[in-house]
C-alpha cells in the first residue's frame, strides 16, 4: 500500500517539476543581447515586486509585478511585442503563460533574467 502511495506521489511531484520548466509554447527566449536589440519599439515589463526594481532595472522597462499581473492587463499592449523579464527567468516565465491565456502573441522573456543582462542599470 506505502508502494502505491510513493509512487502516486513520485508521479505528481515530476509532474509538477515539468509544468514548472517545460518550455512555453510560442513563448521565445532571448539571450541578453537579443533582448537588448529588441527592447526598442517593444513594452518591456519587470515582473519582480517593487522593492526589487528599486534596487535596479532595465532602462524603460515598466514595474508589473507577478502577482499584480492579471489586474493590470489594461497597461500592456497587445499590439506590440512585450518582453519580461525577473531575477533569474522564472517568474518571467510565469508571466509568459499568463500573458499568452490572455491572447498576447508576441511575448519574449529574458533567458536567465536580469541577473544575464550586460547592458545599463536604471535605478
Amino acid at each position: 500500500m506505502n508502494y502505491l502511495l510513493y509512487s502516486v506521489l513520485l508521479i505528481f511531484v515530476i509532474w509538477m517539476l515539468y509544468k514548472q520548466f517545460a518550455p512555453v509554447k510560442g513563448l521565445r527566449t532571448l539571450t541578453a543581447d537579443q533582448f537588448q536589440s529588441e527592447t526598442k519599439g517593444s513594452k518591456v515589463i519587470d515582473v519582480r515586486e517593487a522593492h526589487e526594481y528599486k534596487r535596479g532595472h532595465i532602462k524603460g522597462a515598466v514595474n508589473i509585478p507577478l502577482s499584480q499581473l492579471q489586474q493590470r492587463m489594461s497597461e500592456i499592449p497587445k499590439d506590440r511585442a512585450v518582453l519580461v523579464y525577473c531575477q533569474s527567468g522564472m517568474r518571467s516565465k510565469q508571466a509568459a503563460k499568463v500573458l499568452g491565456r490572455h491572447g498576447y502573441s508576441n511575448v519574449a522573456d529574458l533567458r536567465g533574467g536580469i541577473m544575464s543582462w550586460k547592458g545599463s542599470i536604471q535605478r
